[in-house]
């Protein structure tokens, strides 16, 4: 049964004032307080079909009732003036309608019925107020048979489900507040994860490889090697390296091929070579890493050149061969770093493995700068005051040589260690006088354990596979410069020819090392395009000893022959003028220096590898500039001209011009 309500929001609007009337007069139980409309504003007297559950109809009759009450009358003309108001229901002793022909137990559809009767709906409304009732009652059934299978389905799922433990909950609701918040969270995520991922932008790198930064460059070099004439060409320029690189030199009379030697009057032109690619790696709580791998004709401590065209020989122009052959590759850097802080002026940084030389230096004096450093080190800043003095401390301890797991070789009874390090402490501050002038001083100790030469025990050398207790004693590499003394003490006896044969004798280092290095640089910005700096390096070997020397030295001799006169001493003056850095194309500097280095101030294996061909014991000038001709291009050209300090007279001159790319 359907309210009446309902059928007020069905019906027309003409239909649905009558009702309002209607329902006004039955809520308030009186047939006289509501007038209606005058009779000539209201529709025609119907004939009496009446509407019910199960009528019969009668053929050219709409309804029975409405056959015997007969024809309806005309209705009345309207009246000029306005019409009286009549009541809708009938007054208090008058006849009441009479009933339709055929009840419906339906209380609704015989009030429908009632209605049509008196005028209040029409036939057709009525007809169509039922047909869409029902219409909408169908619907309902429908809805209320589908929930109920629904139910029934969740009731048989929830009687089949397993036990519900103690410990769970089981939600058979969610609001749609909880809902919304589910659906946030996931949306969320979901895009996180498509950002990390770059899912949402394909065209992107994944995260991941942004922690990795690539950087390189490529080097192509002339190197003209210039003597001037007047050097001593009559042997008293021994290649140590050469000699110590293989089995040890006979120098007995016994032995007519002459040893290895340095080339000091023969002029040479070579093309270089340099390739370098690393990664700097970023990684996370302070934590990264650092690989790079560069091109060399050997594994030379001070160069990463390769000698284009190079076949080979004893010393620094080992190549790995002509006729187009392929260049080696050796590991430059690989090292992790743990950084306390990403403060730049207030932090502690650790360093293992293969990296970047730690200490501050104003020039290649004491170490090329093409040298890597094997081992631990740590360094410090402190900054009391933002902007003001920054203070810096670098210590480490640096493996130069291990001795090897099974020497000697050929020998059943090992010898002891005698492994080489390096031990290295240095303090400095930066800091700004004045608002155009900064400034970086620093003081550093370098102990070098084991590096020295020692005589070994009494020995016989028969042949060149014996092996000395004090072999490994010898520089593993050198370039020149450095004062030498025999390794081997070779007995005299008749197997020998009481020391005239059979001399098979390796050379090492004369002097011991522990240098005091001074560095120091000041940087004069009063000009936004233009910088002028100038820089400073002492180094004091404070083990050297002069007369010691004297007594071991093989070399370094005036005349050859003579007394040592060797130094312990080296230093470094230079004026540098132009940008800071090229990195714009234009950008430009120039820079002129001198330099004094005494031939046991420093080990010749690590300093300046291109000065008078590389090493110690030379002194001269050099003039340098270059020019970015592009932002990642640039050229630069230098000329050095050194000079022996002590010994036979050895002059040589090196110009170099390059051109060079980084990425």
């Amino acid at each position: 049964m359907f309210p009446l309500s309902y059928f007020m929001l069905r019906a027309p609007a003409p239909s649905r004032r009558k009702l309002r009337h209607i329902l006004a007069a039955m809520s308030l139980g009186t047939c006289g307080l509501l007038r209606a409309e005058p009779a000539a504003s209201r529709e025609p007297a119907l004939p009496l079909p009446l509407l019910a559950e199960a009528t019969t109809a009668t053929p050219g009759v709409k309804n029975a009732a409405a056959a015997a009450a007969g024809p309806a009358p005309a209705p009345a003309p309207a009246a000029p003036s306005a019409p009286a108001a009549t009541d809708l229901l009938p007054a208090a002793g008058t006849a009441s309608p009479r009933p339709p022909a055929s009840l419906s137990e339906n209380v609704t559809i015989n009030l429908i019925n009632r209605l049509v009767q008196r005028g209040a709906l029409t036939q057709q409304d009525a007809a169509d107020l039922i047909r869409l009732a029902e219409q909408d009652a169908q619907i309902a059934r429908s809805q209320a048979q589908t929930l109920g299978e629904v139910q029934a389905a969740v009731q048989q799922q929830a009687a089949a489900a397993p036990p519900v433990a103690e410990d769970e909950y089981r939600v058979t609701y969610v609001p749609e507040t909880v809902k919304d918040q589910i659906r946030d969270q996931l949306r969320d995520e979901v895009l996180a994860q498509a950002k990390r991922d770059n899912w949402a932008a394909p065209n992107e790198i994944p995260e991941w490889t942004k922690r990795f930064k690539l950087f390189g460059d490529i080097r192509t070099q002339y190197q003209g090697y210039y003597f001037p004439t007047g050097n001593d060409v009559t042997g008293v320029f021994p290649n140590f390296a050469g000699i110590n690189a293989g089995l040890p030199y006979n120098i007995g009379t016994n032995n007519p091929v002459p040893p290895p030697y340095l080339n000091v009057d023969q002029n040479r032109n070579r093309y270089l070579m340099r390739a370098r690619l690393g990664f700097d790696i970023q990684l996370e709580d302070g934590f990264s890493a650092g690989f790079r791998v560069a091109t060399g004709q050997t594994n030379t401590p001070v160069s990463t050149n390769q000698a284009v065209g190079a076949v080979g020989g004893l010393g620094s122009n080992v190549g790995t061969g002509g006729n187009f052959s392929l260049d080696s590759v050796w590991l430059d850097r690989g090292f992790i770093k743990y950084q306390t802080s990403a403060d730049p002026n207030n932090n502690m940084s650790f360093f293992f493995g293969r990296f970047d030389n730690p200490f501050a230096t104003s020039s290649e004096l004491m170490w090329d700068e093409d040298v890597g450093f094997d081992g631990i080190a740590v360094k410090a800043r402190y900054q009391p005051a933002e902007g003001g003095t920054t203070f810096y401390a670098t210590g480490g301890a640096f493996p130069i040589f291990n001795t090897d797991l099974n020497f000697p070789n050929n020998s059943a009874s090992k010898q002891s260690s005698t492994d080489k390090y390096l031990y290295a402490a240095q303090v400095g501050a930066e800091f700004k006088p004045t608002k155009h002038i900064e400034a970086k001083l620093g003081a550093a100790y370098y102990y070098f354990q084991n590096v020295s030469g020692k005589l070994s025990t009494p020995m016989l050398t028969p042949n060149a596979n014996v092996v000395g207790s004090t072999d490994n004693r010898r520089p593993s590499f050198a370039q020149k410069g450095n004062t030498y003394m025999a390794l081997r003490n070779i007995t005299k006896d008749a197997s020998n020819n009481n020391g005239t044969i059979d001399q098979y004798q390796y050379y090492g280092l004369a002097s011991s090392f522990q240098n005091l290095a001074f560095t120091g640089r000041v940087d004069f910005n009063y000009y936004q395009t233009l910088q002028v700096s100038l820089l400073g390096e002492y180094v004091d070997n404070l083990a050297f000893s002069k007369s010691t020397i004297n007594a071991l030295a093989v070399n370094n001799r005036d005349g050859g022959t003579g007394s040592f006169n060797g130094s312990g001493t080296a230093w470094f003056l230079g004026m540098r003028a132009g940008r800071p850095a090229l990195q714009e194309r234009g950008d430009w500097f120039t820079m002129l220096s001198y330099r004094y280095i005494g031939s046991d101030s420093v080990i010749d294996a690590f300093n300046d590898s291109n000065f008078g061909g590389g090493g110690t014991n030379m002194q001269g000038y050099t003039l340098a500039a270059a020019m970015a001709i592009s932002k990642s291009a640039r050229l630069g050209i230098s000329w050095m001209s050194a000079n022996q300090i002590t010994g036979p007279t050895f002059k040589a001159d090196v110009f170099m011009f390059d051109l060079s790319v980084r990425f």
